[in-house]
């Protein structure tokens, strides 16, 4: 699966029951249990379909492990495993495949142009399937709570990192984009100041800056809770956050596309303006304040 259409796959796949045994064992399991866990938590198609020989080999361990852990989660053997494995994977692509193979079977060559927009629905039609307003309501919360808010992104993703601070500053008390016009030097010069009560908000697209989660990696050591905005649950920063918004991100040509990463904004923002009425109350007397200031703002 290497469209962005894999994103509710993916993500059908972690909420399905053997997912979250796996998430479960990742979490909490030994070593050896937690590298395989992870492993097939990225890979799920490709474990699909490996020997286990090649399993031990892919997770660093032996094949006895492997078969140790098959039986641990309840399975009789790796066999057992690896068909469930697989029997998820198809439950979980079945409305992938039907939507790619409407796209697909359309009559006609596509423009480019055309294609891309083509691309910018199926991004936001996983999104969608893939987001839960339960989810948004929890990191709205966690935002409004904050004594800080951080909000990180590297490269490409610093203007969605710079756009979500735009929207959080009228309703919480402090609000601080980290990567600025010095990078990386000047986001690590934020971390002294992180803590318990603070919140940081990664945004992590591929091409994923490692960067983004040393800094996250550290800001979590000091008892600082991390929100991440990523594409996969197979994204390196997945594994990190406290909560994870979901935003498909595939594209024909760019190294991925932002119009879900934007969509995903925009649907925090307004759970959280709505979340309580002192937040419409500052909606409204934002709304009064800058009203004069534009062209026919009479309000």
């Amino acid at each position: 699966m290497t469209s962005g259409k894999a994103l509710a796959a993916d993500v059908a796949f972690v909420e399905s029951a053997l997912g979250q045994v796996l998430a479960g064992v990742r979490a909490g399991g030994s070593a050896s249990h937690r590298s395989i866990a992870d492993y097939l938590m990225r890979n799920p198609m490709r474990g699909t379909a490996l020997k286990i020989e090649e399993m031990a080999e892919g997770c660093k361990v032996s094949t006895a492990t492997i078969s140790r852990f098959a039986r641990d989660i309840g399975f009789a053997s790796y066999g057992s495993m690896r068909s469930a494995l697989a029997e998820t994977m198809h439950t979980a692509m079945q409305p992938v495949e039907k939507l790619r193979n409407s796209i697909t079977h359309r009559k006609g060559a596509v423009a480019p142009g055309d294609a891309c927009l083509e691309s910018a629905r199926v991004n936001l039609a996983a999104t969608r399937g893939a987001l839960t307003q339960q989810e948004l309501d929890a990191v709205a919360r966690k935002i409004t709570r904050a004594r800080t808010v951080y909000v990180l992104g590297m490269g490409l993703s610093s203007t969605y990192a710079a756009m979500l601070a735009m929207h959080l500053q009228p309703f919480c008390q402090h609000v601080v984009v980290m990567a600025g016009a010095g990078g990386t030097g000047v986001a690590a010069g934020h971390l002294v100041h992180m803590g318990r009560g603070d919140v940081l908000v990664t945004f992590s697209f591929p091409r994923y800056a490692a960067d983004v989660m040393r800094l996250a990696q550290f800001a979590r050591n000091r008892g600082t809770g991390v929100v991440a905005i990523t594409d996969t649950p197979s994204a390196p920063m997945a594994g990190m956050a406290d909560h994870v918004l979901y935003a498909s991100s595939a594209h024909m040509v760019l190294s991925s596309s932002g119009v879900a990463a934007v969509a995903v904004i925009e649907a925090l923002v307004v759970s959280l303006m709505v979340s309580n009425k002192a937040n419409l109350k500052k909606a409204a007397h934002l709304t009064e304040v800058i009203s004069g200031y534009l062209v026919n703002g009479d309000g």
